[in-house]
């Protein structure tokens, strides 16, 4: 059985260039890059040569805006803490109300102890409130925290924007955004804008996972993350992780590499799999409604229906894709990004993403076009709720 990986948000397969050029790393160029002998300059001058890469990816303006971390969450939870370390005067925050958890979560224990915490909304098509941000903004605000796409409906926040009307109203407020979900889908250009601080996770771009990286803008200066050596410019102390920064540096050179067409392709079978279920599948709904979104992501609720079970008809296929729902503890707890979105509660369980890569092909979204609806109806036979569904049916009819 073919393998039909549709859950790129979660994780990337590794790029073959990128293991190729990480793995000398582990035998032949092993050299601690802070040492002075020449195996270590090999690992030092690879660090630096995947910092330039990465400059560029991310749109900076000196490779020094350049750190290299573990993931993403590290990056936000750096960069968090460095922007409150600066204002430690100001106790008001303001993120978004459909974060990642990352954020979300830290933004929680930060009001535990004593900031106040602003959330913004999100239409119904997820598109961020700007008018109530803008409102939001206060004299005390030490950080607005915003990320560039959100991972489970793939919607675009104008960062750019954003960051220029945060520090038009107070220029001591500090601008986090998290990237990880644009990266390697559209073009980043950190320089052109006032963002302080952005984060990116390698394994969303095809180099594996434990390494990311945090952008922080020239001018801005926190303290330490990690205290020890003076690795990263003694922001986060500790021996680099060379093989897998060379790996970082080579996937994200290799996304640019014919991005606008790889980009091409992968909006077109994004657009014509989101076309084959809405017109296939009578009680499935559209939930990625933004108008500015990622090019590789669909979500879609399927109305009445148990979006666990729908993962587990797609396994028996080879087909990989999440769900909008989280199993915690024995309580299934519908998606927080589609319950801001007002998505209906008739789906909010039965909804799932889809993401692709570059990998994707159109053979694999045909065979998904092809065989979602027989799974979709396969559920719907044991649904309780046959008289809806009926009712559903006759009215999209």
């Amino acid at each position: 059985m073919k393998l039909i990986y549709l859950d790129n948000n979660a994780t990337t397969k590794v790029d073959e260039n990128a293991v190729n050029a990480m793995l000398p790393y582990f035998s032949e160029k092993y050299g601690n890059p802070s040492s002075i002998y020449d195996l270590a300059h090999i690992s030092h001058d690879a660090i630096q040569e995947a910092r330039e890469i990465i400059k560029d990816f991310m749109g900076a303006e000196t490779p020094n805006e350049i750190i290299f971390t573990s993931c993403g969450t590290e990056s936000a939870n750096m960069a968090i803490r460095g922007a409150l370390a600066l204002n430690k005067d100001k106790k008001h925050i303001i993120t978004t109300s459909v974060e990642h958890h990352c954020v979300l979560n830290l933004y929680k224990e930060l009001e535990e102890d004593g900031y106040e915490a602003t959330y913004i909304s999100v239409n119904e098509r997820g598109e961020l409130n700007l008018e109530e941000l803008k409102n939001a903004i206060r004299e005390d605000t030490a950080l607005v925290s915003v990320m560039h796409a959100n991972n489970e409906t793939g919607a675009i926040f104008p960062i750019a924007e954003i960051a220029e009307m945060v520090k038009e109203i107070n220029p001591a407020t500090l601008v986090f955004s998290d990237c990880v979900q644009v990266a390697g889908k559209i073009k980043m250009n950190l320089k052109e804008t006032k963002v302080d601080f952005a984060s990116i996770s390698g394994h969303k771009f095809h180099a594996p996972k434990g390494i990311g990286a945090l952008y922080i803008k020239r001018r801005v200066k926190i303290p330490p993350f990690l205290i020890g050596g003076h690795q990263e410019r003694m922001l986060r102390a500790g021996t680099e992780n060379v093989p897998y920064i060379v790996a970082m540096g080579e996937a994200a050179k290799n996304c640019m590499q014919n991005f606008d067409k790889k980009i091409e392709k992968i909006t077109y079978l994004r657009n014509k799999l989101e076309k084959g279920i809405l017109d296939n599948v009578y009680n499935a709904i559209l939930n990625s409604k933004a108008k500015n979104k990622v090019p590789n992501t669909v979500n879609i609720g399927f109305q009445y229906v148990e979006g666990e079970l729908i993962l587990l008809y797609l396994n028996d296929l080879g087909i990989c894709a999440s769900s909008g729902s989280a199993c915690t503890t024995g309580d299934l707890e519908a998606s927080h990004v589609l319950r801001a979105q007002n998505v209906p509660f008739t789906a909010l369980h039965g909804s799932i993403r889809f993401s692709l890569s570059h990998y994707t092909t159109e053979e694999e979204i045909d065979f998904v076009i092809e065989n979602l609806p027989k799974v979709i109806n396969k559920i719907i036979e044991i649904s309780p709720f046959q008289k809806e569904l009926k009712e559903l049916k006759n009215k999209n009819n």
